[in-house]
């Protein structure tokens, strides 16, 4: 037996967060858990070939063998979230609290950068937004995201909070601080970690706007 995790436009519509379905141990792979599960919920079948699979909070190929007790959440695409502060937050965010985590006696430079939402996306005029995220997983990300960047820049340490939740315009979605000895490291830094977060991070984002509603990431 496995446990299904389903999140964003997935959890939308085949109308449930989780089930357990059974498997055979050490035969069944994470491609034929997915066929599977597009037989149970044919509502998936347009999403199939957007869709990742995470096994016990980490991606796995579609030929990963499961067994008994995996934990598999299905990941729609992610929206663009150690010296550090890596965490996915219900509240407002606080930009001098990812500063704090980053700032020291040998940083000559931090920098930042604000996600706020914005009243017009894609020429449509935005109500608000929604974000969700398969929480332990992101924050490892997260985690990940920040231990990769402070080896390839030496002396760099990083901070990201991201929010979830309803989202108004003008509200903060996500912070960011990087700090290093010298400015360049900063910069390129903390560029990075927004690139990266918007990349592999498993947070989604719903655009609701006047026209309607949509996931970011799968199209119009």
């Amino acid at each position: 037996m496995v446990q299904i995790l389903y999140f964003a436009v997935v959890r939308e519509r085949i109308g449930r967060d989780s089930e357990e379905i059974p498997i055979e141990t050490g035969v069944t792979t994470v491609g034929r858990l997915l066929e599977e599960l597009e037989r149970r919920h044919p509502a998936l079948g347009g999403l199939r070939g957007a869709l990742k699979a995470a096994v016990n909070e980490e991606f796995a190929p579609l030929d990963r063998t499961l067994v008994d007790g995996d934990v598999v959440a299905l990941i729609p695409p992610v929206a663009g979230g150690s010296g550090g502060l890596f965490a996915v937050r219900d509240e407002p965010l606080s930009l001098d609290e990812v500063v704090r985590a980053v700032t020291h006696e040998g940083s000559g430079g931090v920098v930042t950068f604000t996600g706020v939402v914005r009243r017009e996306s894609r020429g449509k005029r935005v109500l608000r937004l929604e974000y969700e995220a398969y929480r332990p997983m992101a924050e490892r990300k997260l985690a990940e995201i920040g231990a990769a960047l402070m080896v390839e820049h030496p002396g760099v340490r990083l901070a990201i909070t991201h929010r979830v939740g309803v989202l108004a315009v003008g509200e903060t979605a996500v912070v960011i601080a990087a700090s290093a000895p010298h400015r360049a490291a900063a910069f390129a830094a903390c560029r990075a970690a927004i690139d990266r977060l918007k990349e592999s991070v498993p947070i989604w984002k719903k655009e609701l706007t006047e026209d309607g509603e949509s996931w970011i990431g799968l199209g119009p």
